[in-house]
């Protein structure tokens, strides 16, 4: 079991994180799923979940090389 520090920080079992397919260093989203329970979601999944969210409503066709031109 672990227990949450007064700097909100939490030490998570290897053995869980093994499980898991993280590893230290990985990036990770944290989300409130329930009273009382946390989800740890891994980046290739954000990765997945947002990827081509941006489409041309987003960014209309010739619009990032028009902002890219502005750079110096």
């Amino acid at each position: 079991m672990s227990a949450i520090s007064r700097k909100n920080q939490v030490t998570l079992p290897v053995d869980a994180l093994r499980a898991a397919g993280l590893q230290p260093g990985d990036d990770v989203k944290v989300r409130a799923i329930a009273p009382g329970r946390l989800e740890l979601v891994g980046d290739d999944e954000l990765i997945t979940e947002f990827a081509g969210a941006f489409d041309a409503t987003v960014y209309p066709n010739g619009y990032l090389e028009e902002l890219r031109r502005e750079w110096p």
